[in-house]
This record gives structure tokens, sequence and C-alpha cells, in this order.
């Protein structure tokens, strides 16, 4: 069980790109974090492993953050082991790109399962167990505000997410726990970079005005941020870490 002054940041899809960022970056603030993990454990321990030799604390666990029953019983895991996360961060995602017109319904359930109810079930976790004091962080996309052809279906589960957190965030009320919701513009994991082209990257590398694509430490940076102590004073907002893109 947890003790003393112990705190535990549970980061959904942990195990690569900002995700990965994330644990790695709560570790260093001093989390014990609960890396995430759905499909892939070498990836994930990779992480743990990571944070470990820099000094930090991380324990691997699996959950498809889709599925209700997993998710319950990944909030119990953590909870007999090291207490109630003070941190819930939703980083877990897939994106797969169609114009509306092209879009299949599985395409459409898939994005939507995943996004939107696997923010949905952790949420609902966080709201019901979540101390006094906490801080759910959501990710979102900055796809929302600049509108790219393809991105319909992707951007519309996130945007979904933004709502959800700004009303999270006042159902909360009375108990100190702020929600809020970063949206990252292009960064350069392998989720964005997969299936470009070397003109798309190049062209989306130049759309914001410091003409470069965000790094996943970019995006930690602005989490560790609101999970911190300087952020408890943001609440119910989304931060477009973008480089001034939109």
């Amino acid at each position: 069980m947890t003790t003393g002054n112990l705190k535990v940041a549970l980061v959904t899809g942990a195990s690569r790109g900002i995700g990965a960022a994330i644990a790695e970056r709560l570790a260093a603030d001093g989390f014990v974090v609960i890396v995430n993990y759905s499909t892939n454990l070498e990836a994930a321990e990779k992480v743990a492993a990571a944070i470990s030799r820099a000094g930090g604390q991380a324990h691997v666990v699996k959950a498809d953050v889709a599925d209700a029953k997993q998710v319950a019983h990944l909030f119990d895991k953590v909870e007999s082991s090291f207490g109630s996360p003070q941190v819930l961060v939703n980083s877990a995602g897939i994106m797969q790109l169609a114009s509306l017109a092209q879009s299949d319904d599985d395409l459409f359930d898939r994005l939507v399962s995943v996004n939107l109810k696997g923010s949905f079930n952790t949420l609902r976790e966080a709201a019901r167990r979540m101390p006094d004091g906490g801080r759910i962080i959501n990710i979102s996309t900055s796809v929302i505000g600049s509108r790219l052809p393809t991105y319909g279906v992707y951007a519309a589960t996130k945007a979904a997410v933004e709502t959800m957190s700004t009303i999270l965030s006042n159902e909360l009320r009375g108990r100190s726990i702020t929600v809020n919701t970063v949206a990252p513009g292009p960064t350069a994991t392998e989720l964005f970079l997969n299936g470009k082209t070397d003109q798309q990257i190049e062209f989306l590398s130049k759309a914001n005005p410091l003409e470069r694509l965000g790094q996943p430490d970019d995006i930690a940076r602005v989490v560790s941020f609101l999970a911190g102590p300087d952020g408890g004073w943001i609440n119910g907002q989304t931060l477009r870490a973008n480089g001034g893109m939109i």
C-alpha cells in the first residue's frame, strides 16, 4: 500500500511516443509512474527501464483502455499497490486517416473505441477514485483547429475528449481536482510520421512560426507543468502546444 508522501501518476499509452516522454518526465518530477500499455510489453518495459536507469520508479501494467472492465482492473491494481493515483494522463490513442467519404465503419468504430471511449473509461474511474487535489490531463490534437483534410474522424474523437474534460472540471467542483487538455500540433512520433511522405512532413514542419515539428519532450514539459505545483490554477482549459500553428 501507499505510504507517506508517495506520488503516483498513471499514464495510459505510455509505451511509445508522447506517452513515453510524459512517463519519463513525470518520473523525473518525483512520481511513481504506472506505465500503461495495451499490446507492446517490450516497449513498455523499455520505458520503465529507462526511468529506472535515471533514478526514477516505474511499474508496467497492461490494460486496453477501450475495455471498461480492464480499466477498472487497472485502477484496482494501482490502488492495491500504491493507492489511488494523484495524476492521470490520458495519452493512449490511435490515428487512422481518411476522408469522410472514404472512412468505413471499422475505422470510425476503432477511433471512437480507443480515443473517445478509452478516455471516458479512465475519466470515469478517476472521477470516482482520485483523491482530492488530483490532476487529470487529456491529450487532444491541434488538428481540431487546423481542420486538415483526412483527419475528420480522428479530430472529432479528440474534440469530444476536450468537451468531456471541460464538463468534468465542473463536475469535480469542491474536490480541488483540475482537469485540462493538452493539444499537440505535428509531433515527431511514430504515430505521426507513419505513412507520410517527406513532402508532407516538410510542409507540416513549416506550418508554425518556429518552423519545426514538435518533439515528445515539448509536450511532456506542458504536462509536467499541469501536473506540478505551478499548474494548480489552470483548470478546464485546453493548451495548444503547437509552436503557434493555430
